[in-house]
């Protein structure tokens, strides 16, 4: 029977594996508050390569945390949004801005001294 470490780890591991990397998580904070086309992601996170906006979309609704929707028209819009399943991400994102805050915070203050 595994340990409750071994338990925790797994499940950490679950969770790098579906949100993981340096882009994922910035994808999803601009989605939680609205359907955001390609392009205005694209424009919202202009260091991120199209190649690899494009494979992290992909793995994001692979795993059925946002879903793609393709709008006629010429040329043709692709609409990304959270699945329901997906929203249930959405109450972790205040806790880790807040400690991304407090840890700039931190760090800043620590190059100070």
């Amino acid at each position: 029977m595994q340990s409750k470490q071994t338990d925790g780890t797994l499940f950490v591991q679950t969770t790098l594996k579906v949100l993981g990397g340096k882009w994922k998580l910035l994808i999803l904070w601009h989605l939680k508050d609205a359907v955001k086309r390609y392009s205005e992601l694209k424009r919202l996170i202009p260091e991120i390569t199209e190649k690899m906006l494009i494979q992290q979309l992909r793995e994001l609704e692979r795993d059925g945390i946002i879903s793609r929707k393709t709008l006629s028209g010429k040329p043709p819009k692709v609409e990304y949004a959270f699945t329901d399943y997906g929203r249930t991400l959405i109450p972790i994102f205040k806790p880790l801005c807040q400690w991304g805050e407090e840890h700039q915070k931190r760090t800043t203050v620590d190059r100070i001294d």
